[in-house]
């Protein structure tokens, strides 16, 4: 069964952006040089998915559509799912699919272009949270950072217990701490 593992980052106060959608306070946080972290993960991936609004920062904060090799370079060829009800520019030479509606019309598809190896779901956490609506969420990765922003989005703006939430894993990275928790399914 392929994994969906929610990974990403987030302020001490639970936010993964700000009121504006930025995440440049996540890139004001100094980072160690032998943080692997972010690529080993990357390495588990075979497909992602994201909102628009994430989508949209992406390309807009690094310029990706005037340097689509950017692209290649973080996430390789694997294919990219984007949750949108708005007409979005692709990126030219990724595979990029642009999708509207519930996941649950999604996941045999997009599980299926991840092979065996894990879905990540980059975020925002209303899409994160309707993945777990479809009973389709299978552990959530957070590096939680030295920031606090009082406001902005949610890490995830759903109600999960501690009965489907198992912690696995902590780790200090520097001025980050890793937490990756395991979330049972309803249906396990």
């Amino acid at each position: 069964m392929t994994e969906f593992s929610y990974f990403t980052a987030c302020t001490i106060d639970g936010f993964i952006a700000d009121q504006d959608n930025s995440l440049q306070w996540l890139f004001d946080v100094p980072t160690t040089e032998d943080d692997t972290e972010i690529p080993d993960f990357i390495e588990s991936v075979g497909a992602l998915v994201m909102g628009a609004t994430t989508y949209t920062w992406v390309l807009e904060h690094e310029k990706v559509l005037e340097q689509p090799g950017k692209w290649r370079e973080w996430y390789a060829d694997r294919p990219t799912w984007v949750f949108t009800h708005r007409d979005l520019p692709a990126i030219p030479g990724v595979p990029i699919r642009f999708v509207a509606g519930d996941v649950g019309d999604h996941l045999d598809e997009i599980a299926g272009s991840a092979g065996d190896r894990k879905v990540w779901l980059l975020g925002g956490g209303e899409l994160v949270g309707a993945f777990d609506d479809a009973d389709a969420l299978d552990e959530i990765c957070v590096g939680m950072v030295p920031v606090a922003l009082g406001a902005g989005a949610q890490l995830l703006p759903r109600r999960i217990t501690s009965d489907r939430l198992s912690l696995r894993d902590v780790r200090q990275n520097g001025q980050r701490v890793d937490l990756r928790y395991e979330v049972r399914r309803r249906t396990a």
